[in-house]
C-alpha cells in the first residue's frame, strides 16, 4: 500500500507539476479581482450576477458539453450552496468594504472544521480546536466599533457567504468528482434565475460596461474556475489550497488601488489573523499527515 501511495505522489512529471502550480496561481489572481469590478460597475448585485453568471454558464456548457448534464441529490446541494455564495458575496462586496468582504468570506474552513467531525465520523482534533478560537478572535475585529465602511449587514451577509462556501466544499467532497462541473453549472442558472427580474429592469450597459460584466464572467470566474480545475489535478491539495490565499491578499488591494478603498486597519488586522491561522494549520496537518505517512 505504502509503495502504490509513493508512486502516486512522485507520477506528477515537474513540467506538469509547474504548470499546475501557473494555472492555480493565475486562477487565483483572477479571481481577486472581482471585488473591483463589482465596485466600479452601478449595477445592482442581482444585475451583475445576471450578467456573470450567463457568461460563467455559457463557459462551462461550451468547455464540458455533456458533463453538465450529470446531476444527482449531492451536486444539486452543491449548486444551492453555490448560488447562495455567489449572492451573498457580491451583495456583501456592495454593502461593505471588498476587504471585510473577502476576509470574511474565508471564514469557510472554520465552519467545515466544525461539520466535518459530524459528516465524517471525524475527531475534532485540538489544531482545530485552537485555529477555529483564534479565526474567531480575528472575525471580532470586523465588528468592532467605527470599523471603516462595513458595518452592520454588509459583514453579516459577508460572514453568512462564508458558511455558504463551505456547504459547496462540504458537498462536493461528499459527491463523486464526475459531478463537480454540473453543480457549478446549474449554480449559475440558479443565479440567473435570481438575478433575471433585476437584469430586466436595469438600463442596457454602456461598451466599458460590458467589457467588465464580460471580464467577471468569462474570465474572473469562468477562466478562473477552469485553471482551477486543470491545477488541482498536477498540485497537491496542500499548495493549491495555500495558493488560493492569495485571492484575499489581493482583492483589497485592486479595489484600492483602482477604486479608491482603503481597508481599515481593523480589517488588515482581522483578515491577516484568519489568514496566518489557517495556513499554520494547513502547513502543520500536511507535515503531520507526510509524517504517519512515512510510519506506514
Amino acid at each position: 500500500m505504502k509503495d502504490n501511495i509513493r508512486n502516486t505522489l512522485h507520477q506528477i512529471p515537474p513540467d506538469e507539476h509547474r504548470r499546475g502550480m501557473a494555472a492555480v496561481v493565475v486562477a487565483s489572481v483572477l479571481w481577486s479581482t472581482g471585488g473591483l469590478f463589482i465596485k466600479l460597475l452601478p449595477f445592482s448585485a442581482f444585475t451583475i450576477l445576471f450578467y456573470r453568471s450567463f457568461c460563467a454558464a455559457l463557459v462551462f456548457g461550451v468547455v464540458y458539453r455533456k458533463e453538465v448534464l450529470k446531476v444527482n441529490r449531492l451536486s444539486l446541494l452543491a449548486s444551492g450552496f453555490y448560488a447562495l455564495l455567489l449572492i451573498s458575496f457580491v451583495s456583501a462586496t456592495k454593502m461593505t468594504t471588498a476587504a471585510n468582504a473577502i476576509f470574511l468570506q474565508y471564514t469557510a474552513p472554520v465552519y467545515v472544521l466544525l461539520a466535518e467531525p459530524w459528516l465524517f465520523g471525524l475527531r475534532l482534533q485540538r489544531i482545530n480546536i485552537i485555529t477555529i478560537i483564534i479565526c474567531i478572535a480575528g472575525m471580532a475585529l470586523f465588528f468592532s466599533d467605527n470599523l471603516q465602511g462595513g458595518g452592520g449587514w454588509g459583514n453579516i451577509i459577508a460572514l453568512v457567504s462564508g458558511v455558504f462556501l463551505a456547504g459547496l466544499l462540504l458537498a462536493q467532497r461528499l459527491n463523486d468528482r464526475s459531478h463537480y462541473t454540473a453543480a457549478i453549472f446549474w449554480g449559475n442558472i440558479l443565479v440567473m434565475a435570481a438575478g433575471f427580474i433585476s437584469f430586466v429592469q436595469a438600463p442596457l450597459p454602456t461598451l466599458a460596461q460590458a467589457g467588465m460584466l464580460a471580464f467577471l464572467g468569462f474570465v474572473q470566474i469562468g477562466l478562473g474556475y477552469l485553471l482551477f480545475t486543470y491545477g488541482l489535478k498536477y498540485t497537491l491539495a496542500i499548495e493549491s489550497a495555500l495558493i488560493a490565499m492569495i485571492e484575499p491578499v489581493l482583492n483589497p488591494i485592486w479595489v484600492w488601488i483602482g477604486y479608491g478603498e482603503q481597508p481599515s486597519g481593523q480589517a488588515l488586522c482581522g483578515g491577516l489573523i484568519i489568514i496566518t491561522a489557517l495556513s499554520i494549520r494547513i502547513v502543520i496537518t500536511e507535515r503531520a499527515n507526510r509524517k504517519a505517512f512515512r510510519n506506514l
